[in-house]
């Protein structure tokens, strides 16, 4: 029955995403015409011309091609929704490609169209190919109406799981801590259609009647017995380690059965500060216990805001950056930039540049923290680490790849060493690069601020870590971050 469903809703889904993607082909023509000012189509009588120009019999199997070999039209209710986005927009991007070679390979007119007219007002000596306006807009219009239809879908999936339609029941096997915390899971993350049917006890028998609310049938002597009585479409194993070597045992007798079978580690990340990844290596499973969450094509696209953000930055905050130097130069001897190490991502050191905001290099230097009205700080200085404008040489730093925009604060070699014997977990900071700024900064802890806390907002950013919540945190920085009590 659950397959059968499947199948339709692929079906469905299919038909749709090649429906979104008739239309970004058609609205990236239409975009192309009005723009270099070509004569709109009449409609209807001109099917052809439409079909034929706007690619979109050519772009279809591209981009369902793209989507099935990237595993969108799987049975995968685990996935996220931010999780879904970044595979749209890799399919997409992917499928931008292989369409640009296509066309190319078969000589389609469109990329190497002549342009047939400038608008009015348009840019003297400028020339654009119609086929690349074409192009470029498709490449924009079809990630956003992909990640738009799928979020629909979602919600009106949503909405007939909450009326009984397409939910999968689920058996967890384990009533202890492992199995309570894959119930709530589970029934916290309603949107995947998962529902907790009953517990089964991993113990061979059980008096036990409920557990959260659910029932319990039995222990595992009755396992068989109760899966007959009772079908699922799912088991959930949440042995804890000290029944593991009942494993193998369990999943030979799971076999009898047309269910799906998840084994759930004992090694709950209760303390860790990022999600856990599971892969393999040739065929053997591997539990990625701690990994850099940027790796990839979140590196990448990581990498791109950087360079885009910090030469933007640069460019419009130049009189800034020039009024703040000469203020440092004309208001106390010294060198207008001060250069200290710091520690970043695996550890590396690199030198940071800030502008100077106290009398003596030597002093910036030390390993003490400044304090409110520190007598060592120049009142120009003490405006710019208020205002966090003395950070603005960093825009280097990120350019060059040291740093990045966003990220847990680089500190000393001196004090990495001292935190990491006093605080569980903070070496894990050093998975991902140093930023500018980061969601402890914005959120007021900066300065004088209880390190315990500042340290739980650098890994809840370094767990939750995507390109959004990066672009969240530049946002709020504008805001929140420039200038705060704490600063000093």
């Amino acid at each position: 029955m659950l397959k059968q469903q499947h199948q339709l809703f692929t079906s469905v889904l299919v038909f749709m995403d090649s429906l979104v993607v008739v239309v970004a082909c058609y609205a990236a023509w239409l975009f192309r015409l009005s723009t270099l000012g070509e004569p709109l189509p009449r409609l209807p009588g001109n099917w052809e011309v439409t079909v034929r120009d706007s690619v979109s019999l050519f772009a279809v199997p591209i981009v369902i091609g793209a989507f099935w070999f990237l595993g969108l039209y799987r049975p995968r209710r685990d996935k996220s929704l931010w999780g879904e986005y970044g595979t749209v927009i890799k399919a997409s991007v992917v499928a931008m490609g292989l369409l640009v070679v296509g066309l190319w390979l078969l000589r389609i007119r469109i990329i190497g169209a002549a342009p047939t007219s400038i608008p009015e007002g348009g840019i003297i000596g400028v020339t654009p190919d119609p086929g690349r306006v074409q192009l470029l807009a498709l490449a924009v219009v079809l990630p956003s109406l992909l990640c738009l239809h799928r979020t629909a879908f979602r919600w009106a999936l949503r909405q007939l799981r909450k009326r009984g339609y397409n939910l999968r029941h689920v058996a967890v096997v384990g009533i202890g801590r492992l199995g309570q915390v894959a119930c709530r899971t589970i029934e916290r993350n309603s949107w995947t259609g998962l529902n907790v049917a009953y517990f089964i006890s991993a113990a061979e028998r059980s008096e036990r009647q409920s557990c959260l609310k659910h029932p319990v049938k039995g222990g595992l002597a009755d396992l068989e017995r109760t899966l007959e009585k009772n079908p699922v479409d799912a088991v959930y194993l949440a042995v804890p380690s000290a029944r593991a070597q009942r494993l193998p045992e369990l999943l030979k007798r799971l076999e009898r059965f047309a269910v799906e079978v998840r084994v759930i580690p004992d090694v709950l990340p209760r303390y860790l500060p990022q999600s856990m990844a599971v892969g393999e290596l040739d065929g053997m499973p591997v539990l990625s216990y701690r990994e850099c969450p940027t790796r990839g094509l979140g590196g990448i696209s990581k990498r791109g805001l950087d360079i885009v953000g910090s030469l933007a930055g640069g460019l419009v905050f130049s009189p800034v950056i020039i009024a703040c130097a000469l203020a440092v130069k004309l208001t106390s001897p010294g060198p207008v930039i001060f250069k200290q190490r710091r520690v970043s991502i695996a550890g590396e050191t690199f030198k940071i540049y800030k502008f100077r905001t106290m009398y003596h290099v030597e002093d910036e230097q030390s390993a003490r923290w400044t304090e409110r009205d520190d007598p060592r700080v120049t009142p120009v200085g003490k405006f710019l680490r208020k205002t966090s404008l003395d950070e603005f040489p960093q825009l280097l730093n990120v350019l060059k790849g040291q740093m990045s925009l966003v990220g847990p604060r680089p500190e000393r070699p001196e004090l990495i060493q001292r935190f990491r014997e006093d605080w569980r977990g903070y070496m894990i900071r050093q998975h991902v690069k140093a930023g500018m700024t980061g969601w402890a900064q914005v959120n007021g802890l900066r300065g004088d601020t209880s390190l315990r806390r500042r340290l739980r907002y650098d890994l809840h950013y370094i767990r939750y870590w995507s390109i959004g919540f990066d672009i969240k945190i530049l946002w709020l920085t504008i805001f929140r971050g420039f200038t705060h009590r704490n600063a000093h």
